[in-house]
């Protein structure tokens, strides 16, 4: 029986660059003028496409960002935040349908994280939201703070479902603690390999849920 459900942020409530290019811009100028021909101009561009999807400590490592690239992505990103409201998904009303404890948990800098949740006035839905603070130095992972939410509420694998669209993030964190997973396949969401199920909306996650718990 499912009890939980745990939810991503970024492109599973709300698109990543709904935030509009120009939040993230001070940053990216600031690596782009950091970069020195670290990286080409179409790297540079691949990596800060990715920067939608991923944490700057993720896209840094896999692209080879210098330490004064990242270290000037660092200090803009820290001090960015959004100041506009966000709409999310069209679909977000279904949340509220769902019988069972809801909790949000999103990688990234911590006021980055938190202003969004703001922008989207969402954080009633959740029996709890946690930021998983890139920026800060007892950073657990996803992975850790899925258990430490199981340990508190005292749920067991088999009654938690992971909601997100992160192959290398929220899902293969829930699959290393044999939670069974779901990717939500937004817009430009590409399939991944990994999850339990699949789904496109949260409509159809309603009927998953109803149909797993019969």
């Amino acid at each position: 029986m499912i009890k939980a459900l745990i939810f991503d942020l970024d492109n599973c409530l709300a698109a990543a660059n709904e935030v509009g290019e120009e939040v993230f811009r001070p940053a990216f100028d600031a690596m782009r003028n950091a970069n020195r021909g670290t990286l080409t101009a179409e790297q540079l561009a691949e990596a800060f496409e990715e920067c939608w999807r991923h944490p700057l400590d993720f896209v840094a490592s896999k692209f080879g960002f210098s330490q004064e690239m990242l270290a000037a992505g660092w200090k803009v990103f820290s001090e960015t935040a959004v100041e506009t409201p966000m709409k999310g998904y069209g679909d977000l009303a279904i949340l509220r349908e769902l019988p069972f404890d809801l909790y949000l948990v999103t990688s990234g800098f911590r006021g980055l994280q938190e202003s969004k949740v703001r922008a989207l006035q969402v954080a009633d839905l959740f029996r709890g939201v946690v930021i998983d603070a890139i920026d800060e130095d007892d950073r657990k992972g996803k992975q850790g703070i899925f258990a430490s939410i199981m340990e508190a509420s005292k749920l067991r694998p088999e009654e938690v479902i992971v909601v997100g669209d992160n192959a290398d993030s929220e899902i293969e964190a829930g699959n290393r603690l044999e939670i069974r997973t779901v990717q939500i396949l937004r817009p430009g969401v590409p399939r991944a390999n990994n999850a339990s199920y699949y789904i496109q909306t949260f409509e159809e996650l309603k009927a998953l849920l109803e149909k797993l718990n019969r």
